[in-house]
């Protein structure tokens, strides 16, 4: 038979389908129904693009920029008030010290936040959403370290996860990523390292806020001596509760009310920096070369590795560029970092150096002291004002990092507020924002001091650059499949620059470094015992689960009575039905006349596209009207009001009840015409067609009527009225369990449970359908 009959020939069959099914576009792959709803955990590898998010124009990139400028670089860009101050804490005995210093200023901000973060860091996103959890994500999409079972054959199908790319450099990749894989301490120790990175982040929120504020409040020393040290720590309060207040308003509108205000500050510190240049000691350009460095820890020695600390909080920030990546866009972020904020701090940092050479008894005071007279106020009226905005930066960033971890299991449940329709990634969580405010005020009621506030910072920041590198490391070598001589030059230059900077910062432990570490430890702790709960509950219903056969048996009880209306069980297990459901029937024996099973499941990628969101699968037989959906979220993406949810859900409901009608008969056609498997085509004869057309047109009829009844039945039962029924699982320690057990089930993550919101809380699930369903768990 020729090409031209076997077309004709489909085309033929293909009419059979109905047009609405036809008109949309299927891939082979998607045709084919994996059954792994009872399968454990399964892996999909896949390569993926780490570029930024969609293609955006230009005009928004720019727009962007111009808002990243007064949201991101806040706190980089104010590290010039305190930078030399806190670096020759002792004074200056050299006059080459500065230009040794100067050298370690230039060559660190190229190398961490122009090089590292900019070119190298910012490539590593996920589907452009930034931070220790969105490096986590992508090891766990990679490799199979996620401790939870819960992936699934048909993760495959969503457009983020795509097959590897052959590469030269696979067999290494692969080596690690089995390595990874068949170690149950290296799962652990990611999981680890990476809360460890999220609480640093935090704890780096809390101290920005307090130092910037209290830097540039205390320049009002130079202009009056009336004005005390406690004077300055409650204005300093006073500024600090109106910052947290705003919060509410969103990323958008803050950045675009800061900056113009940040935008000022570079513009006035990049300027007086070159006045200051000219002016004083031009020959300062020396610094370039880093022969400088070396003679600099030749003379001081132990006290050069000491003011390490304070060199480092010249790129104090620099997380916040990855961290708030969801807010922007990479192109916005590498645009206003290479054209605005590290040329204005090359000439700050310079400027301050040229100064300094001609008043080196002045270095306590440098950034004001430096400041010619008659810009005095307004640079301290701008100064005040970018100080409070380098808090936003760092704040906006543990609004996405606690809603990245929140998404894995990570954190407990908190209200993420979307402040923004126009940019995606934009969040607000009022708890996590009140508790900041308290941590704040409380460190700038004890600490009272920049200089003890400082060496807590430094610990912080280079904490969480560090684990950055680390986790950075992985995916070159596993994702990326980078060459391993760029993988040897990034760890020898950049992960040991960061290392030596982390010792240093280590040694002011016990004058204030403390504070950092305590803040990781307590969110740790949080995050731990969270974590460690959410798993043990899902293997316990993992393991208690019940079967579709047992549903079946269920369903076809009769003393079981099927009710008017449309049910949805929710639960988060995904390899089967909960076994809350037994409890529920065994006390409430009613089924309503359809019952969807909806397991939410968090994905780990950052997005997971609309049309691709819910799985849907029957529980045969087709008369009990009983389904399992399941509904995938990316760890950025929105949860609609459960109104919307509902809506959608039905949508999808109907569009896989005529899928599953004729679906069949379309993937038997492939299999005839030897689609995809290699077998010889068979095609039928024009005669054979002819004499079968009235059979397939009475089958056509019999499974439209079929299909059409069904869908009135699900239509029936919405006008009927539909309810949320939520398994409410209370949790205790099982018996003969040991005391620390105990301690964390029973009294630990029972009291973070109560005292946070509830999951119909946070999808928004209406109180007047919702029916929870309590039972206990002993784990």
């Amino acid at each position: 038979m020729s090409v031209d009959e076997v077309n004709d020939t489909k085309e033929e069959i293909q009419e059979e389908v109905p047009r609405e099914l036809s008109t949309r576009k299927f891939s082979r792959q998607k045709l084919r129904r994996f059954d792994s709803f009872d399968i454990e955990s399964r892996t999909i590898s896949g390569h993926h693009g780490h570029g930024t998010k969609e293609s955006v124009e230009w005009g928004v990139i720019l727009q962007l920029a111009f808002q990243s400028i007064g949201i991101v670089y806040g706190d980089i860009g104010t590290s010039p008030l305190y930078v030399y101050s806190s670096t020759f804490s002792d004074g200056i005995h050299h006059e080459d010290d500065i230009l040794g210093v100067l050298s370690l200023i230039l060559y660190t901000l190229t190398l961490i936040p122009l090089i590292k973060y900019v070119f190298i860091v910012l490539k590593a996103n996920d589907n452009g959403d930034g931070g220790t959890f969105a490096l986590y994500s992508l090891i766990c999409r990679y490799a199979r370290v996620g401790l939870l079972p819960s992936q699934q054959a048909e993760d495959c199908d969503v457009s983020n996860f795509k097959l590897q790319l052959p590469s030269k450099r696979l067999m290494r990749a692969s080596i690690l990523k089995n390595k990874l894989e068949n170690s149950q301490f290296a799962k652990f120790f990611l999981l680890f390292a990476t809360m460890l990175g999220t609480s640093m982040v935090i704890g780096d929120g809390v101290l920005t806020p307090c130092i910037s504020v209290l830097s540039a409040v205390g320049g009002i020393k130079e202009a009056t001596s009336s004005m005390t040290q406690d004077r300055i720590v409650w204005i300093s309060v006073a500024i600090l509760v109106c910052l947290f207040a705003v919060q509410r308003f969103g990323t958008d509108k803050v950045g675009y009310s800061f900056a113009p205000i940040i935008s000022i500050w570079f513009a006035l510190i990049g300027g007086i920096g070159v006045y200051n240049f000219i002016k004083y000691d031009p020959s300062v350009i020396k610094a370039l070369n880093p022969a400088y460095i070396v003679g600099y820890f030749g003379r001081n020695k132990k006290n050069a590795w000491i003011s390490l600390g304070g060199t480092v909080l010249a790129i104090t920030g620099t997380e916040a560029m990855f961290a708030d990546l969801g807010h922007f866009t990479v192109r916005s972020i590498q645009l206003s970092m290479c054209c605005v904020t590290y040329p204005a701090l090359v000439c700050a940092y310079t400027g301050q150096a040229s100064w300094l050479r001609k008043h080196t008894d002045l270095v306590g005071n440098t950034f004001f002291k430096s400041t010619p007279g008659p810009l005095y106020w307004p640079m301290f009226v701008v100064a005040v004002l970018a100080s409070i905005i380098a808090s936003q930066a760092m704040i906006s960033g543990t609004f996405s990092i606690i809603q990245q971890s929140l998404a894995l299991g990570c954190f407990p449940r908190v209200k993420i507020v979307h402040t923004s329709t126009k940019y995606e990634g934009q969040v607000y969580i009022p708890e996590v924002n009140y508790l900041l405010m308290l941590a704040c005020v409380c460190v700038t009621l004890g600490f009272r001091t920049t200089e003890k506030i400082g060496n807590a910072y430094g610990i912080a920041v280079v904490f969480v650059m560090t684990l950055t590198s680390s986790l950075l490391v992985l995916i070159m070598i596993m994702i990326w499949k980078s060459n391993i001589i760029f993988v040897i030059c990034f760890v020898l230059i950049i992960c040991s620059v960061e290392f030596v900077y982390l010792s240093s910062v280590l040694y002011k432990f016990d004058q204030g470094g403390y504070l950092p570490l305590a803040f990781a430890a307590l969110l740790m702790t949080i995050m731990y015992i969270w974590n460690n709960v959410y798993r043990r509950k899902y293997y316990y219903e993992l393991d208690h689960k019940i079967s579709p056969e047992r549903v079946k048996e269920i369903a076809a009880d009769t003393n079981l009575c099927r009710i008017p209306g449309f049910a949805m069980f929710y639960s988060e297990l995904v390899q089967g039905i909960p076994p809350i459901f037994k409890h529920y029937v065994a006390n409430v024996p009613a089924l309503h006349s359809v019952l969807v099973f909806v397991s939410i499941k968090s994905l780990p990628i950052s997005k997971v596209p609309l049309e691709e969101r819910f799985l849907f699968r029957r529980v045969e037989p087709k008369e009990l009207n009983v389904f399992r959906c399941i509904a995938r979220y990316g760890y950025t993406d929105v949860h609609n009001e459960e109104e919307t949810f509902e809506r959608i859900l039905v949508e999808k409901l109907k569009e896989f009840i005529r899928d599953d009608y004729w679906l069949p008969q379309t993937d038997a056609n492939h299999v005839e015409n030897g689609e995809g498997n290699g077998e010889s085509i068979v095609v039928p004869t024009k005669e054979e067609n002819e004499g079968n057309e009235e059979v397939r047109l009475v089958q056509k009829q019999q499974k439209e009527s079929a299909l059409e009844r069904e869908i009135e039945i699900v239509d029936k039962a919405l006008r009927a009225g539909s309810v949320h029924l939520i398994g409410e699982s209370e949790v205790v320690a099982g018996k003969g369990a040991g005391i620390g057990k105990r301690i964390m089930i029973d009294y630990a993550y029972n009291f973070l449970k109560k005292n946070l919101r509830q999951s119909e809380k946070v999808y928004g699930i209406p109180h007047k359908r919702m029916l929870k369903v309590g039972m206990t768990y002993e784990l």
